[in-house]
């Protein structure tokens, strides 16, 4: 099973593909989908391209999506809500299945403390998938930790 985690923003998407298979996590690929901000639109239709040719390289059996928390910043909300309807709409229209959870959940869930920080959680997404030299990118991370979240909690 191939689940793509995803870690939405307004101009920076993380992303974190495993595999799950016979009860072992493996790391396929992670990075960083850099969306250049526009008015009138074309953010959402760059996002909707980037994210399709991810899942068209990994065909993911699950995509697991971020959901918002709480922002003091009412306008960063809004635009992160909005990628975060692309991205559902990508996933859902590609046959995806589409689970979604709350960074504290995840948190919780990866490193049995649901305020742990971003050194915590790319601690235990190096463990998770026994890669103890790998190196990615914050938002990257946090997009395993998603998807290693997804598959650990999934009965296959």
């Amino acid at each position: 099973m191939i689940v793509l985690g995803i870690d939405p923003g307004t101009s920076r998407i993380g992303y974190g593909a495993i595999k799950k298979e016979r009860g072992r996590m493996l790391f396929l690929d992670a990075g960083i989908l850099k969306i250049k901000k526009s008015e009138s639109g074309n953010t959402l239709v760059q996002i909707k391209k980037e994210l399709g040719s991810l899942v068209k390289k990994w065909k993911p059996d699950v995509m697991a999506v971020e959901k918002i928390y709480f922002s003091k910043n009412r306008k960063t909300a809004m635009s992160v809500a909005e990628a975060r309807g692309v991205i559902i709409l990508t996933g859902a229209e590609a046959g995806i299945e589409i689970r979604e959870y709350s960074p504290n959940e995840v948190k919780a869930g990866l490193t049995g403390y649901g305020m742990a920080d971003k050194r915590g959680v790319a601690k235990m997404v190096n463990l998770a998938l026994d890669e103890p030299r790998l190196k990615v990118i914050d938002d990257a991370s946090d997009a395993l930790a998603i998807a290693i979240f997804a598959a650990g909690s999934m009965r296959i």
